[in-house]
């Protein structure tokens, strides 16, 4: 009887022990809440909160394709692009050093010939004139002027250097690796677009051409901006040519 009285205690205890470990339970961490969102910085000029697109040069979002590493680096500091445009010649130096991708892609498109033939469609006084769409080669194209590529996108090199008076920089949607071969070249200072689009060299000759351009009459485009040149300024060239070659 002693040791049937054993084995039941010893089973009842044994039982609550197993109960006890039946309840216990891992409490998860919190999921968050439906309403926690990230918030989205405003841009400048917009009011405190918005997520509003900057008015600057870009493409529509609707043309954006995901970004692709730049081509193999071969750069060369001392190099120049000779711009030859129905309006004049313009010769820009690069910034290699805060935009090297950038600026081995804009030299490779270049040596391609891809600009040869396309137009400033852009031209805002006091702004910038953008150009580089190769759909502009195409005046049946016209509606979809500002939505060309060369087919890809390159990553963003947002850098310190100032958006004044004769600064190139890479025209993009509101997605930052945007980019692909559209450019502007600042008529005034536009320090809105600084470190928000890659700039990549500027002016060292040419600026009464980029006067020229940037003051031609305008309409209004499709999107009711008055931006459409009312004669058609072509980029005839773009050369890359060694800095030394010229004066």
């Amino acid at each position: 009887m002693k040791i049937l009285s054993c084995v039941i205690g010893l089973s009842l205890i044994l039982g609550l022990a197993a109960g006890c470990r039946r309840s216990e339970k891992i409490e998860a961490a919190p999921e968050p809440t439906s309403a926690a969102k990230t918030q989205q910085p405003a841009n400048p000029g917009t009011a405190t909160g918005t997520t509003a697109v900057l008015k600057a040069p870009e493409a529509p979002a609707a043309n954006l394709q995901p970004a692709t590493p730049a081509p193999a680096m071969s750069n060369t500091p001392n190099e120049v692009a000779v711009i030859n445009t129905t309006a004049g010649e313009m010769i820009l130096e690069f910034w290699t050093d805060v935009a090297p991708n950038t600026v081995d892609n804009f030299k490779k498109l270049s040596r391609q010939g891809f600009y040869d033939g396309t137009c400033f469609h852009r031209i805002m006084k006091n702004f910038m004139i953008q150009g580089g769409d190769p759909k502009t080669k195409d005046a049946s194209l016209e509606s979809e002027w500002g939505t060309g590529d060369p087919g890809y996108k390159i990553k963003a090199e947002f850098n310190d250097r100032k958006h004044v008076r004769g600064v190139i920089s890479m025209a993009r949607s509101a997605q930052p690796d945007s980019a692909g071969s559209q450019f502007f070249i600042c008529h005034g200072e536009a320090s809105s677009l600084d470190g928000k689009y890659t700039a990549f060299g500027k002016l060292m000759k040419g600026d009464d051409v980029l006067e020229k351009i940037a003051t031609a009459p305008v309409t209004a485009s499709g999107s009711g901006e008055p931006s459409k040149p009312t004669v058609r300024v072509e980029v005839q060239s773009i050369k890359i040519v060694p800095a030394n070659t010229v004066q």
